[in-house]
């Protein structure tokens, strides 16, 4: 209680007011973490600074490969080397070691990685036929590898179930669990690429790690252009679904960054078409960027049968077709030569606006896209995969040497 005289009143008072004064200026006043998180950079192309590339181990068998593959990276930080999926036909995980990356337009000039876990069933068992399912990413998170599947091929759309989990990091102690189902959608959305999501984002996003998928066969079943969902991996055979919270994804009703048959222009907002591809995804730390790494075609669409003879690009093939002008690829399917490695980048504000319900997931569109440029020729980006301690994405480029891939670093500035 203040004392009654009115001097001794007003020396406490002046006493009290001095004592807070020298809290708050030692004190600043705080700062919302929401205020805080909106004050994170977005990144952009200069933002990603090369730093070189190194290539995989050699070939051991035809199996034990990586020629056709690269695909599926996920970072350990406990022994600081990446999981990698080797070639396409047989879907198998290695572990190998990250060696000092050096900048050379010849494969032949770069460092060579080593393994620490030679080629195995990550999955044991769980993929199926790896001829027509294939692991879409992998993700090393709390001590423990996880990773998806897709059905290659879903004509009818029937896949639900796409995670799996292993008990460690070793690919030959323990057995695999699941497949396990992720949110109420088509595993098509759900069953690719995953990326941690940075501690003060987890909460506003609905949960530690993004997983999606994008632009694969059997474009209704998929989302058109870059998805993400929020879910915890730990929650994982906790029910017979594990929530997933929706950020962003396109469909066939709502095909915002552009139709399938599309032609690639950004400065009228077209940013996918039947020829998009998206195999990887990263959230760096200490901003609100998520990045997708993927392939685009931005030459005039077509859908036909690929030739090099551009005198006979627009007429009727035998079959009944069209040919379609791309010396890259002569398969009968989408074509929109010439081809480009391409990053779509995502505010995480935008994000959490979809998470709080003030946007839909088909509303929210790319701050930014922009070519990855890389030394060596191939357009066809296998997986990214990040190191939130050294900031360091990792990003594998398909058919960079020969058959097999390089994987090249960039330090995120």
């Amino acid at each position: 209680m203040l004392a009654s005289h009115p001097a001794r009143r007003s020396a406490c008072l002046l006493t009290i007011a001095a004592i807070v004064a020298s809290l708050s200026a030692a004190t600043p006043p705080p700062t919302t973490a929401s205020s805080s998180r909106a004050a994170n950079p977005r990144l952009h192309a200069s933002d990603l600074r090369y730093r070189g590339a190194f290539r995989l181990p050699a070939q051991v068998t035809e199996k034990k490969t990586f020629a056709y593959g690269g695909t599926a990276l996920a970072y350990n930080a406990k022994r600081n080397s990446l999981f990698v999926v080797g070639h396409d036909w047989y879907q198998l995980t290695a572990e190998v070691s990250i060696p000092r990356p050096k900048k050379s337009s010849s494969p032949d000039d770069l460092n060579r990685s080593r393994f620490l876990q030679p080629f195995a069933d990550a999955t044991d068992g769980k993929l199926g036929p790896p001829a027509n399912n294939k692991i879409g990413g992998q993700l090393v998170y709390r001590g423990r590898l996880y990773g998806t599947m897709f059905v290659y091929y879903d004509a009818d759309s029937s896949q639900v179930r796409s995670h799996w989990a292993r008990p460690g990091t070793s690919l030959t102690k323990g057995t695999a669990t699941g497949l396990y189902r992720i949110a109420n959608v088509k595993a098509g959305f759900v069953s690719g690429y995953m990326a941690r999501v940075p501690r003060p984002w987890r909460r506003l996003l609905g949960g530690p790690v993004l997983t999606g998928n994008c632009c694969i066969p059997i474009i209704s079943r998929t989302s058109f252009g870059p998805a993400a969902f929020a879910f915890d991996p730990a929650r994982l055979g906790k029910g017979r679904r594990t929530r997933g919270r929706p950020l962003v994804y396109y469909t066939e009703k709502h095909p915002t960054l552009g139709a399938w048959d599309a032609t690639w222009n950004p400065a009228r907002g077209r940013l996918f078409n039947g020829s998009t591809t998206i195999s990887g995804a990263v959230f760096p730390e200490g901003t609100r960027s998520a990045l997708f790494f993927g392939r685009q075609g931005i030459g005039s669409f077509c859908y036909g049968v690929g030739t090099d003879d551009r005198s006979i690009a627009g007429s009727p093939t035998p079959d009944g077709s069209v040919w379609c002008y791309d010396p890259e690829d002569s398969s009968h399917g989408t074509h929109a030569y010439p081809y480009v490695p391409m990053v779509w980048a995502y505010d995480a504000s935008q994000l959490r606006s979809v998470s709080e319900g003030r946007k839909r997931p088909w509303q929210v569109k790319p701050y930014a896209t922009w070519k990855l440029r890389l030394p060596l020729a191939s357009s066809r980006l296998g997986a990214a995969a990040y190191d939130p301690r050294a900031h360091l994405i990792y990003v594998s480029q398909q058919f960079a040497d020969g058959d097999v891939p390089v994987i090249h670093v960039f330090k995120v500035r």
